[in-house]
């Protein structure tokens, strides 16, 4: 998607914004990528979607200043999921958003000096030697408004009463899948708040982006999020083959589209084992796991990876498919079919996880929409949030499968979600794999590539929602700006919403079926 962005400005944006939720239905916030555009000042791209029509728009603000600081208005009154995509804006951006009630860091440390997206930032080493001392602790966050003299006002806000009983749900707990903090305040056993520390793994990926050559930035994806290393990958490649007008054959787009759905069975079968296990079940864990060893068998023979597959690259892939992948494939197929019942007989149709999972961390079609809830999570919803239906790329509109949607709105519909999903990736793979055809596996490419001068923005489906890519090129050998739209961060921030009443116990149910996986979100 080439974007031609909508000009708005400080006086006029939030009520062309609202235009634009309210009357011509963009209900969808897919991302909000911060930039510092050069001479023009800081500005925030926002990318919007129709979820009727699946019409996507974009729209750029540049900041305005005021006493000194670069300010937007908030749009977290219009989606929800503005929240933390504001707040993580202001974290490497400085942009403080008019309006938002809670402008703290999100990622960095709340002591960090300066924002490193800016094209400003001093990256000497002097400059960002890490702290040896404990991260200050705050309980209170501030807003920012502006007076009727133009001046900029900062509103202290408490986060938590006199009597708030919090504690930490992580980094350091097996059920967060990763260093996550999820501090949590309680009413009792009751949950009354959750408010998400991300960054704990953050490696600076976006800026090391702009550091890279097209190429080298490939390596990156894959550690985004191990589980979804294929689609990861195939988001970036797939904005700079669009950007560059590159075509690739049709060999190309089969293998891709197999070795996503291969991916994708990778990622489900090791989250229907976590979830197994943090609910204390681990036979269902094990059958898992052994099952994923036959998945990545296939795939390593091609890629010669598990977990890092650096298979894709900019015009198609790395090497061939393996001699036997055809036929390992197929086999890989036929013993899967029937397997995936055992997870049910085992876990899924047990009567103690019905009532662990039924009821859990609800979360209706409206909210989910607002939230940006996309996956499994939203779609157990009802919510039809598929990109490889709404907009398809390689043969996802070639085959014949189902978009699996639900309507229990619980953890019970999200986990049933994933292992429906399996089903469709069989018959997507089944569909193609007796009919590779014949051609390149990779289109040649200069020494050096360049992409054009432009922004665009490409999406694929992840294991767990919607993965994106912005890319803004100046026509060099290096993006000017990379902004992931990472599966896991609106997850995250649904947390608050959908435990909200819910015991602390639900919390880990609630955490293990909307499938989040924290290198993707902390980048």
């Amino acid at each position: 998607m080439k974007l031609n962005n909508i000009e708005l400005n400080f006086d006029n944006f939030s009520t062309e914004m609202a235009k634009l939720k309210n009357e011509k239905h963009f209900d969808y916030l897919v991302t909000i990528v911060g930039e510092d555009f050069g001479e023009e000042g800081l500005g925030c791209i926002y990318i919007l979607e129709n979820t009727v029509t699946h019409e996507r728009i974009s729209v750029r603000c540049l900041a305005k200043q005021v006493d000194g600081e670069s300010v937007i208005p908030t749009t977290l009154n219009l989606w929800k999921a503005a929240d933390l995509m504001e707040r993580e804006a202001y974290d490497f951006l400085g942009i403080l958003f008019i309006g938002h009630p809670d402008m703290r860091r999100l990622f960095l440390r709340n002591d960090f000096k300066g924002f490193p997206l800016r094209k400003d930032y001093d990256m000497s080493p002097e400059n960002n030697k890490f702290p040896e001392t404990d991260e200050p602790e705050t309980d209170s966050t501030v807003e920012y408004s502006i007076d009727k003299y133009g001046k900029l006002v900062a509103t202290p806000h408490r986060l938590f009463e006199e009597d708030d009983y919090v504690v930490n749900i992580g980094p350091n707990h097996p059920s967060t899948h990763g260093v996550l903090r999820l501090q949590t305040v309680l009413n009792g056993e009751l949950v009354k708040h959750i408010y998400p520390h991300l960054g704990y793994i953050h490696r600076g990926i976006e800026k090391m982006c702009e550091n890279f050559t097209y190429p080298q930035t490939l390596a990156l994806t894959d550690r985004l999020n191990y589980l979804s290393a294929m689609m990861h990958r195939h988001a970036l490649v797939g904005v700079i083959e669009e950007g560059m007008g590159i075509e690739l054959s049709d060999r190309i787009k089969y293998i891709r589209t197999i070795m996503d759905e291969l991916q994708r069975l990778d990622s489900h079968l090791l989250y229907c084992g976590c979830t197994a296990q943090d609910l204390g079940a681990l036979t269902a864990f094990l059958y898992c796991m052994r099952d994923r060893e036959h998945v990545l068998n296939v795939m390593e023979e091609t890629t010669g990876g598990r977990l890092i597959q650096n298979y894709y690259r900019i015009g198609g892939l790395q090497d061939d498919i393996d001699p036997n992948f055809v036929k390992n494939t197929k086999e890989l197929c036929k013993y899967m079919r029937p397997i995936i019942q055992e997870y049910l007989d085992v876990f899924g149709d047990n009567v103690i996880t019905h009532n662990r999972l039924e009821g859990i961390g609800p979360m209706g079609l409206e909210d989910c929409i607002n939230y940006a809830v996309t996956g499994p999570a939203g779609r157990a919803a009802g919510w039809h949030n598929d990109t490889r239906k709404n907009h398809p790329y390689d043969m996802y509109d070639k085959v014949e499968w189902q978009e699996i949607t639900m309507t229990g709105c619980d953890s019970m519909d999200r986990y049933y979600c994933h292992i429906k999903e399996m089903y469709q990736s069989l018959d997507i793979i089944e569909q193609l794999i007796d009919n590779i055809p014949e051609g390149d596996y990779y289109i040649k490419q200069k020494p050096i590539i360049k992409v054009p001068e432009g922004q665009w923005y490409c999406s694929v489906e992840g294991a767990s929602g919607e993965f994106g890519v912005y890319l803004d090129s100046k026509g060099d050998k290096s993006p000017y700006r990379v902004k992931l739209r990472p599966m896991g961060l609106t997850l995250t921030g649904a947390l608050d919403k959908m435990l909200q009443g819910q015991k602390i116990a639900d919390l880990i149910t609630t955490g293990a079926a909307i499938d989040f996986v924290i290198p993707d979100i902390d980048r």
